[in-house]
């Protein structure tokens, strides 16, 4: 019995001791991402180039925009729907960060950073984490400044 409460009480505090949210953001991508001013937000597939967009896609290539219909839950009312839907989206000279949602029976919240420079043929994704909603640009400032986004995983984006 012992034993066993010492598992417990081990396997209860090693996450804390782990709690590292932010780990995978290089600091020269971290600094120029909190440069808010440089940033623009929009709401629109149509307004990020389509090699961004194909980075946030779900399996058959689709990404709502913010407000049409989508497949929330993994109870499917209609087939012809995507699974990921865009909340917002800021640009910022080479960089591009992308907010949006998946459904499904786990649907979560993500934030996919990438840099497309003009010499580049294909965006080269910076950071990828998952998180709670973020209303706006401001909102995801705030959540990277206190370690509210979790880049630990490797999470099907």
């Amino acid at each position: 019995m012992k034993r066993l409460s010492l598992y417990l009480l081990f396997a209860g505090a090693i996450p804390t001791f782990c709690h590292a949210d932010v780990t995978t953001l290089p600091a020269e991508d971290r600094k120029a991402l909190l440069e808010a001013s440089r940033f623009h937000e929009v709401h629109s597939t149509k307004d990020l180039p389509p090699g961004v967009v194909v980075l946030c896609v779900d399996d058959k290539g689709r990404l709502a925009d913010p407000g049409e219909n989508w497949n929330a839950t993994d109870a499917i009312t209609d087939p012809t729907l995507p699974w990921k839907r865009l909340i917002w989206a800021a640009v910022g000279s080479d960089y591009y960060v992308v907010h949006y949602e998946r459904g499904g029976i786990d649907h979560s919240f993500h934030i996919l950073v990438a840099k497309l420079t003009k010499s580049d043929a294909k965006p080269r994704i910076v950071w990828h984490a998952v998180g709670h909603q973020l209303k706006d640009y401001a909102a995801f400032l705030e959540a990277l400044r206190t370690e509210k986004l979790d880049d630990r995983l490797d999470y099907g984006h």
